[in-house]
């Protein structure tokens, strides 16, 4: 199927049945360009620079310091390539189709090297397990170029209609970016005040890199292409408030899971709605609002105004 083609429906059907396997090797392909950010970009709050963010075409690092230039890396999920751009003209890529990720790691670091960029990345993934080492994983290795195009357009979506809602807080808010070691789209709203210590556990994660997340009392929200049939949203608070997992929150397919300590909406209710958009806008709101009522935030300082919002 042509890219074109699949570009009439605006939110994209992609079974997680379908995919699983490329979705896996794609997973590692990210945290390994991820990681290339991590090396060299300085740190910010919560891991803020390490993360990707949504184009028109896929994921990119954006702009990451390098001696007195800088360099991007973008997957480009329409011309199926990594695209590997430094400030001194030189461009790089490397074709994405089916190949081990011990290839990806090799040809990925080669490109890397004739553009003059030492990447001295950790030599394995992180909150995945069994946590195969980059350069020796021959088992990750399908490419459906179909599905990976399916996939950005699901993050697509998500980017847009999450951005709106980042748009209408007026305290500390993160962007709205891709977290390749959970592999999930994030946004992230703050109280203001400190959380207790968080007890770390992620697999392969130092507990460390964990209570620098949650450092901070908050509420999030995102997109996870590994829950249900076809991927679900998401939405926690930590610490979590007596009373949130109890709260009314919208649509009617929404539900708290005690098993994830999450709510979760299934990615299909709002890709069926008569207005995905709303469904999606009204999960975010409410599970929020969830949040910020039984953790009693400051919500009169935090929340900006509707007319402020508005777009002119």
């Amino acid at each position: 199927m042509a890219p074109q083609e699949m570009t009439t429906t605006a939110w994209p059907a992609l079974r997680v049945a379908d995919w699983g396997e490329t979705r896996d090797t794609l997973h590692m392909w990210t945290q390994i360009v991820g990681k290339v950010r991590l090396a060299h970009a300085p740190m910010v709050n919560h891991w803020w620079q390490v993360t990707l963010y949504v184009t028109p075409r896929g994921l990119t690092t954006s702009a990451v310091p390098y001696g007195s230039g800088a360099f991007d890396a973008e997957f480009d999920f329409i011309d199926h390539r990594l695209r590997i751009r430094n400030s001194s003209g030189g461009t790089r890529s490397v074709e994405l189709r089916p190949m081990p990720v011990a290839e990806f790691h090799g040809r990925t670091t080669a490109a890397l090297a004739e553009l003059g960029i030492e990447a001295p990345i950790s030599p394995g993934p992180n909150e995945v397990e069994p946590a195969i080492p980059f350069a020796e994983d021959y088992e990750h290795a399908s490419y459906d170029a179909d599905a990976a195009h399916l996939f950005w357009r699901q993050l697509l979506q998500a980017n847009r209609v999450m951005q709106e809602f980042r748009s209408r807080f007026a305290g500390k808010v993160s962007p709205v970016h891709f977290f390749w070691g959970a592999m999930d789209l994030a946004c992230t709203r703050f109280s203001g005040r400190h959380a207790p210590e968080h007890p770390g556990g992620a697999p392969h994660c130092g507990d460390w890199v964990m209570v620098e997340a949650y450092s901070r009392e908050l509420s999030s929200c995102g997109f996870w292409p590994g829950g249900g049939e076809e991927g679900a949203f998401y939405a926690y608070a930590y610490p979590e408030p007596q009373g949130f997992a109890g709260h009314r929150v919208a649509p009617a397919d929404a539900f708290y899971s005690k098993e994830h300590g999450q709510f979760l909406l299934p990615y299909e209710a709002v890709r069926t709605a008569a207005d995905p958009d709303r469904t999606l806008m009204d999960f975010l709101r409410t599970t929020y609002e969830a949040a910020a009522e039984h953790g009693q935030w400051d919500r009169a300082s935090l929340e900006l105004p509707t007319r402020q919002h508005a777009r002119p």
